[in-house]
């Protein structure tokens, strides 16, 4: 009989102290913020990086620079036309 309280106190003080959220409500300014920003940015870079090295490649097999940095821009928007980097200028 004395081993059950004992047992109760110790099992509620291991679960209060687990981590355990199951009491735990969040708030709702908690929630983390999606930028969309981030999403342009990556693509962005990704384009100029792809560009780049387009570029660097064509003119390594003789080609004008203006000539493969609008070669490299074309092939980038034909292969990844679903990106909004693909639409911009």
């Amino acid at each position: 009989m004395k081993r059950l309280p004992a047992v109760a106190a110790l099992l509620c003080a291991v679960c209060l102290s687990s981590g355990c959220h199951l009491f735990h409500k969040k708030k709702a300014d908690q929630t983390p913020k999606d930028n969309p920003n981030i999403a342009i940015q990556v693509e962005a870079e990704f384009r100029q990086r792809w560009v780049d090295k387009r570029t660097g490649e064509l003119t390594d097999q003789g080609m004008n620079a203006d000539q493969a940095r609008a070669q490299a821009l074309a092939e980038f928007r034909q292969k990844y036309s679903a990106t909004s980097a693909a639409q911009a200028p």
